[in-house]
């Protein structure tokens, strides 16, 4: 039998170090991962809004696995949220939270 554990309540916020976090916005705002990423979307372009926020379990409260103040991003067209690479936060020397999503505004 699987149990599984209701999450009501989960903290999500963090707070990253300068150094990290300026390694960290250096690789997500990178030209290279910016044009990977806009090809994907198939948009001219694309620019980091430099606004991260760590998942969240799914809820009540949380149905899109995010706070709530960041859903008006994932409702908007103009507007497209990526996981971070592993190896960026690896190379950013992220290790708390494991999993952060990035928030990137489409330019056409």
């Amino acid at each position: 039998m699987i149990r599984l554990k209701i999450v009501n309540n989960f903290e999500g916020s963090f707070v990253l170090d300068s150094e990290a976090r300026d390694n960290l916005f250096s690789l997500l705002k990178s030209e290279s991962f910016r044009h990977q990423i806009s090809g994907q979307l198939q948009c001219q372009n694309i620019e980091f809004t430099e606004l991260l926020f760590q998942p969240v379990p799914y809820s009540t409260n949380t149905p899109k696995g995010m706070p709530p103040e960041f859903e008006q991003y994932h409702n908007s067209d103009e507007y497209t949220i990526i996981n971070v690479p592993p190896n960026f936060m690896f190379k950013a020397k992220i290790f708390n939270p494991s999993r952060l999503c990035a928030i990137y505004r489409k330019i056409t």
